[in-house]
């Protein structure tokens, strides 16, 4: 079972209880921001300062791209700074329950990534709570993530993959961004789906575990595919599927897992904006309005798109839909597949 048929299976139970007390507070402001249909004396005054934009990893990756490119879109249409604080650590966890903390007056907002729905599932204690600290906005961008091997490797397709792990169990590892990480929980529902072993080696990022195969310390590469498509292309690596739902737009000969037998499969990883939840609606609708709008702009998608991202833009309903799936269905393959955090 993928991470998108469990979601599927969940997704009636969790939309039944976006009525009741479980999802609490995150779906009734989205429910707010629906029903608002006048301008108050918050929109009216806000913004009057600087914005920050909480994301919870290093500068330079991903998530970090993106929330480049939405604050300067915000800048023009908001006529305020935009502040981007990195607060990485503990996996997201940090800068996620400085933002799920913070005053919540629209001066203060988190972009962060899937982990917001994975974190849960991993650790006991975290310091927020993804349905009753936030108020959702947009899921900006997603990307698939990429099952890699060498050029020089003899694996040459997904098949090949599977059949060469079950001949030899236990002599394969497979590289990822870290414990946890979206890339990881992909390389285990490969696992079970396939009925393989490999042994998995984390590391601290999508670059260097994308570097660990074309070195050669990893035999497969489950990664991010911003780091690796530049790699693919030129012919260093070669890519043996995607994760998403489609074929990738600039790797149209690359096939799906869906394509390559595994029904389902679906592993991407999104990048959302949110506000601390009791963000007055009429400022939650004005952030909806500007960020959807931002990656309607040509330019902000062009740059998302070679950063290695499709543009997404939803809407609050979609995202809190989206979270409220996500988190059972990755509860269910972390303990089908007995995975920590490291």
């Amino acid at each position: 079972m993928s991470i998108a048929a469990v979601r599927n299976r969940t997704v009636r139970p969790a939309r039944a209880a976006v009525q009741g007390k479980v999802t609490g507070s995150f779906f009734a402001a989205i429910v707010a921001v629906l029903a608002w249909s006048v301008v108050s004396p918050a929109e009216a005054a806000w913004p009057e300062r600087s914005i920050t934009l909480i994301v919870p990893f290093a500068p330079g990756g991903p998530t970090d791209i993106i929330a480049r490119i939405l604050a300067t879109s915000l800048h023009m249409s908001l006529g305020q700074p935009i502040i981007i604080d990195n607060r990485a650590g503990a996996a997201g966890n940090t800068g996620m329950g400085v933002a799920a903390h913070a005053a919540p007056d629209g001066y203060t907002l988190l972009l962060t990534s899937t982990s917001i729905a994975v974190n849960p599932a991993l650790f006991k204690n975290l310091p927020y709570d993804p349905f009753r600290d936030f108020a959702p906005i947009s899921e900006l961008v997603n990307a698939p993530n990429v099952l890699i091997v060498k050029s020089s490797s003899t694996i040459k397709t997904l098949a090949d993959l599977v059949a060469q792990a079950k001949a030899k169990p236990d002599q394969f590892n497979y590289s990822s961004p870290g414990a946890g990480t979206k890339s990881h929980l992909t390389g285990e529902l490969l696992k079970l789906r396939a009925g393989i072993q490999m042994v998995h080696v984390p590391y601290r990022g999508a670059g260097p575990a994308t570097l660990a195969v074309l070195e050669g310390t990893a035999q497969v590469g489950s990664v991010a595919l911003p780091p690796a498509e530049p790699l693919i292309k030129d012919g260093q690596l070669r890519a043996l599927a995607v994760t998403g739902a489609q074929r990738w737009f600039s790797l149209p000969d690359v096939p799906t897992m869906i394509e390559s037998g595994y029904p389902n499969f679906v592993s991407d990883t999104f990048n959302a904006l949110f506000a601390p939840a009791g963000t007055p609606p009429d400022i939650v609708a004005r952030l909806v309005k500007e960020s959807r709008a931002a990656f309607a702009n040509p330019q902000a998608r062009e740059q998302a798109r070679k950063a290695g991202f499709e543009i997404v833009a939803g809407t609050p309903e979609e995202l809190g839909a989206r979270v409220a799936a996500e988190v059972p269905a990755v509860r269910e393959l972390v303990a089908r597949a007995g995975i920590k955090a490291e």
